[in-house]
């Protein structure tokens, strides 16, 4: 993924202004990397390679047996013969799962051309079906079929042999890679089908960054029980923060943090540090000083607005996760 024309919209960079300086106390709260098994099995989430043939809900819930969790969910749907990178939010970590649906998505495939083509020509018609397209959801899927819009970020022929092509594609949530391969058959007015599919990437998820299977999940979750080792299960599940990676971010003083948690909108006095990707009406991961994630927010000005704003509201609060009482009311903070 080094080629800057294969991008998602998670490669782009963080870019902070800073409003104000502030220290974080560290008698509260507590950096992710550092939290505890038992903390991260509430707010943590692992990168599964989810193998062909069970479902995603079924992957799911054997990785809750695994844990012994009460709650877990994933990150994005795949169909039970669909390989690849399935992110599994664990314990209260599953309510920000929401913000991967912004992070983009890749997989990599096997299409197949009812009748041989010419390579230049099917690179010809993968270039036309980027950008904005317009797809119906198929006839077996779980939503609505209404047409609807999706982005394709980037699409590659990688290799063409006899009828068999290996593409790339980088796309929004939600686009159907299947019905993406049968529109490619129409275009080139000879039908085409997917024959195989892989999930390369969810944002910042990828097939490098400690992919594991439930075998090394049930491996991991049962040497720290019965060897009390906790080194290859902390080597498995990444701080819940690994989701929000990609998010346009506020970064919070200590005195603010509390007020957030109990459903307070984020006022100007509260900023240290402001992504300058900021526009208005845009998801946000409000943040402490430590790196760690509060919860969400639509900010209501552009981050140079936010960078001269003396007071008033600029965020508006609306999922919060951190609990309450993890730093102190403003009037207790020495």
């Amino acid at each position: 993924m080094e080629n800057k024309q294969f991008k998602l919209p998670s490669d782009e960079p963080e870019q902070l202004l800073v409003k104000s300086q502030d220290n974080s106390n560290p008698s509260y709260g507590c950096e992710p990397e550092k939290r505890s098994i038992d903390q991260l099995l509430q707010y943590g989430v692992i990168n599964l390679d989810k193998t062909s043939g069970p479902t995603s809900h079924e992957i799911v819930s054997w990785v809750r047996k695994i844990l012994g969790i009460a709650n877990a969910g994933h990150g994005g749907t795949l169909d039970p013969k669909v390989t690849g990178v399935l992110p599994c939010a664990l314990g209260r970590a599953t309510r920000a799962l929401s913000a991967l649906l912004n992070a983009g998505k890749e997989y990599v495939g096997v299409l197949y051309l009812h009748s041989p083509e010419n390579l230049s020509r099917i690179e010809k018609i993968f270039k036309l079906f980027t950008g904005k397209i317009y797809q119906r959801p198929p006839l077996v899927s779980s939503v609505a079929r209404r047409l609807r819009v999706r982005e394709i970020y980037y699409s590659q022929v990688l290799e063409v042999n006899n009828n068999h092509v290996l593409f790339r594609i980088g796309c929004e949530a939600g686009t159907y890679i299947r019905k993406f391969c049968f529109d490619i058959g129409e275009a080139l007015c000879s039908g085409a089908h997917m024959l195989e599919l892989r999930r390369t990437r969810v944002g910042n998820f990828t097939e490098n960054t400690t992919l594991i299977t439930l075998q090394n999940l049930k491996d991991a979750f049962t040497i720290y029980q019965m060897e009390n080792d906790e080194y290859y299960l902390r080597k498995l599940i990444f701080p819940m923060e690994r989701m929000v990676s990609h998010l346009p971010k506020i970064y919070i003083r200590d005195t603010a943090v509390d007020a957030i948690c109990h459903g307070a909108d984020l006022a100007s006095a509260g900023i240290c540090y402001i992504d300058a990707r900021i526009k208005p009406n845009l998801l946000v991961a409000l943040m402490t000083m430590k790196k760690e994630l509060i919860g969400f927010g639509t900010s209501l000005k552009n981050a140079m607005q936010m960078y001269k704003a003396k007071s008033g509201i600029l965020v508006k609060s609306n999922k919060v996760f951190m609990e309450r009482g993890t730093y102190p009311r403003w009037n207790e903070n020495k």
